[in-house]
């Protein structure tokens, strides 16, 4: 499977995209514009996994930077564990690959603090 990142058909929400890979716990990003709170909810399944202080808050920082840097975004705010909530008019394409990017940087170091789980 590649990596690209394809728009999906969800039931519900208007429009949603995800990054297919074969390695779905690291390097998994799915991203849904949800009309009724007024934005995108950015999901990195990795972040459900790291749990170690500096990589967290590195990774956190970096996720935040990352989509705050995409074309149309206003605002930036996490929503939980792993989840981002984004504002503004992006893409819903350039914010998941926005945050592939990110966690592609740092696949070697979240799947080390996987196996120490």
């Amino acid at each position: 499977m590649s990596d690209d990142v394809q728009q999906v058909s969800p039931s519900g929400p208007a429009e949603a995209w995800e990054r297919l890979t074969d390695d779905p716990d690291v390097r998994g990003i799915e991203t849904v514009k949800v009309e009724e709170i007024g934005g995108w909810q950015v999901t990195v399944c990795a972040m459900e996994f790291v749990r170690d202080g500096s990589l967290e808050t590195d990774m956190r920082e970096r996720l935040a930077a990352a989509l705050r840097a995409v074309n149309g975004v206003a605002m930036v705010d996490e929503q939980d564990r792993e989840v981002w909530f984004v504002t503004g008019t992006p893409s819903g394409k350039e914010l998941t690959q926005a945050a592939a990017r990110v966690v592609d940087q740092l696949a070697s170091e979240i799947r080390a603090a996987m196996r120490g789980l």
